[in-house]
């Protein structure tokens, strides 16, 4: 890891954009699976979703990358952050301005709270399927029933709500990041970037509406 941090940053931002790309392949499988709640099955597929994704091998394997791409993007982010900062030490006058885009300027800030939200996913679901905290909700006394525990946890108001405020601020960290990645990765040109622009808005909306309608679901329609 701190070989990785050595690299110039040409090489920093080429592995932030592969492991953005990656994390940003996991969410849409991710998102697959939290669609399931939304079935009137009494959290049968939900569940059996959850325990082939705790208990296959291949699935364990690549939550090992999974989790290193998360720490390999956070600390690049912040390590290209601050020295971006460094690079700067005169403060811009307030007449100035620069011509850097509102979320990129504040993609560090973002992504703050982008990691918060993944700390408190954790904590309400991996820490639990791991063994780490304890639940009441079990299947047959045995493995937590991530049905009930999601729906505990949407059907509670405040929750819900810091829920779709921080997906929505994943929203635009992605938004923006779909198109840096590309940009990081070479691919700037005339004709693929308008392309690429138009699918990251769409891949941000998908997740965004696609997330937040469990939380309103619960809501509305399961309280």
């Amino acid at each position: 890891m701190k070989s990785i941090l050595n690299y110039s940053s040409l090489s920093k931002k080429y592995i932030m954009a592969l492991a953005g790309v990656f994390l940003m392949s996991f969410l849409v499988i991710h998102l697959a699976i939290n669609l399931c709640l939304l079935r009137d099955d009494g959290g049968e597929w939900f569940n059996a979703a959850a325990h082939f994704m705790g208990t296959n091998y291949i699935i364990k394997f690549f939550e090992i990358f999974l989790f290193a791409g998360i720490i390999i993007h956070v600390l690049i982010g912040v390590v290209l952050q601050v020295k971006n900062w460094m690079s700067r030490p005169v403060a811009y006058k307030s007449g100035n301005k620069s011509t850097t885009s509102f979320f990129s300027k504040y993609m560090i800030y973002t992504g703050a709270v982008v990691f918060i939200f993944f700390i408190i996913h954790f904590m309400n679901f991996y820490f639990m399927k791991m063994g780490w905290v304890e639940t009441t909700f079990k299947i047959r006394g045995e493995e937590p029933n991530f049905y009930l525990v999601a729906q505990a946890l949407f059907s509670n108001t405040n929750y819900s709500i810091l829920y779709i405020v921080l997906i929505t601020i994943l929203g635009f960290h992605l938004n923006h990041a779909f198109q840096s990645a590309f940009q990081s990765l070479g691919i700037n040109h005339p004709t693929y970037t308008p392309f690429i622009k138009t699918f990251a808005t769409f891949y941000s909306i998908l997740i965004v509406v696609g997330f937040n309608i469990i939380p309103l679901f619960f809501l509305f329609f399961k309280a």
